[in-house]
């Protein structure tokens, strides 16, 4: 076999057209992001890729890396991926390092499997919990009651600017214009106390079938209440929610037939983002995005 150099390989802007590129390395490890789950978070932040360059061969895309601002204090980063055949190269890390150096002073948050715990370690990031995948063709969940005088409604054309306001409360971040772009792409809910928007919950396409998230709500029980809203919608379909440790859920969603089939460590590079503690993030958009 050809022994692979440092100067095979160059560092260089992601751009629009590696895509395709992108969802076949993504695919090659089983995940089930598609091509326009990729265009989706490539239109709201930006990358890097690693291409090898060949004698005689063009080209090729082996590694990726993302990042997504969230005004000037935060930024979340994802899709690290190199190919099996060039890791242990040192190629995750050049990734990250760029990564880094474009988000700056930035408080940078992640979510890293066991075998890229140590090097994220190595960068700065310190372990803050844990992260649990749900996912299955879900089966009719119990309905869960509320409170007299609350009720789950349909979001309507004039809710995004109060999606927006709970979203900042529950993450302490401006994801504003992430929120406008799920509105675009996503069905939601939320739940109504005479006028007052209490918590919601967005469902759209993912991979080959649907993800639930974000979910906000002051409580488990009025986050079950929501989840539960988009399992019996769309029950015998399959979907995935991804769920904080630390929001009690998982062992619910297990027991109502969505199978835990991932954990996954979450991290911090900097300082935690102030939160209202009366409201809480049970689901996340997905786990680079947060």
């Amino acid at each position: 076999m050809q022994e692979q150099t440092a100067s095979q390989f160059t560092l260089r802007p992601l751009g629009e057209t590696d895509l395709a590129a992108c969802h076949r390395l993504s695919l090659a490890l089983k995940w089930p992001h598609s091509l326009e789950d990729w265009q989706f978070i490539y239109q709201l932040g930006n990358g890097f890729a690693i291409e090898r360059r060949s004698d005689g061969q063009p080209p090729a895309l082996v590694g990726s890396a993302l990042c997504w601002r969230f005004g000037n204090a935060y930024a979340t980063l994802g899709m690290v991926i190199v190919q099996a055949a060039q890791q242990g190269l040192g190629l995750g890390r050049q990734l990250m390092e760029q990564l880094l150096q474009e988000l700056g002073s930035r408080n940078i948050m992640l979510h890293a499997t066991p075998a890229g715990q140590p090097l994220y370690e190595k960068l700065g990031f310190a372990a803050t919990g844990k992260l649990h995948q749900h996912q299955g063709s879900a089966m009719q969940s119990p309905l869960i009651p509320l409170p007299a005088g609350e009720r789950i409604r349909p979001l309507g054309v004039n809710d995004i600017a109060r999606l927006q306001a709970l979203d900042a409360r529950a993450t302490g971040m401006d994801r504003s214009q992430l929120l406008a772009a799920l509105n675009d792409v996503a069905e939601g809910v939320a739940i109504d106390r005479d006028g007052e928007m209490l918590g919601f919950a967005l469902v759209r396409r993912f991979g080959h079938g649907r993800v639930i998230g974000p979910v906000i709500a002051p409580d488990a029980v009025h986050a079950k209440a929501l989840i539960s809203h988009w399992i019996n919608t769309y029950a015998g379909s399959f979907i995935r929610i991804d769920v904080p440790d630390a929001s009690g859920l998982s062992e619910w969603l297990s027991e109502i037939g969505l199978t835990r089939v991932d954990t996954v460590i979450a991290m911090l590079k900097g300082a935690p983002a102030k939160k209202d503690p009366g409201l809480q993030l049970y689901s996340l958009i997905n786990q680079a995005l947060g």
